[in-house]
């Protein structure tokens, strides 16, 4: 038999992760990502420093920004998921 615990401290780190997730963490990559999109306009930011942000260095960052984002939006089904199947086991409280 494997063993059910929920105590008040997981149900606190679970509102605590899905606050910080949902409450601005993903809004701030996308914000990033649109401070970058516009650094990468030749347009607007050019020289051999900028020639080399948009052809490494933000094509990279950017597709960790993604990578995280993504993470994050799986994380917040998870925390669904178990948050339901702890609150649920503790009485709902």
């Amino acid at each position: 038999m494997s063993r059910v615990l929920s105590t008040e401290e997981a149900k606190s780190a679970i509102r605590q992760i899905q606050a910080i997730v949902t409450g601005g963490l993903t809004d701030q990559i996308s914000q990033l990502d649109t401070q970058g999109q516009k650094l990468s306009q030749p347009d607007i930011w050019d020289g051999p420093l900028a020639a080399t942000f948009r052809s490494s260095t933000w094509p990279e960052t950017k597709a960790a920004l993604d990578k995280a984002k993504q993470e994050l939006d799986d994380l917040r089904g998870q925390l669904e998921k178990i948050s339901t199947n702890i609150f649920s086991a503790g009485g709902g409280s």
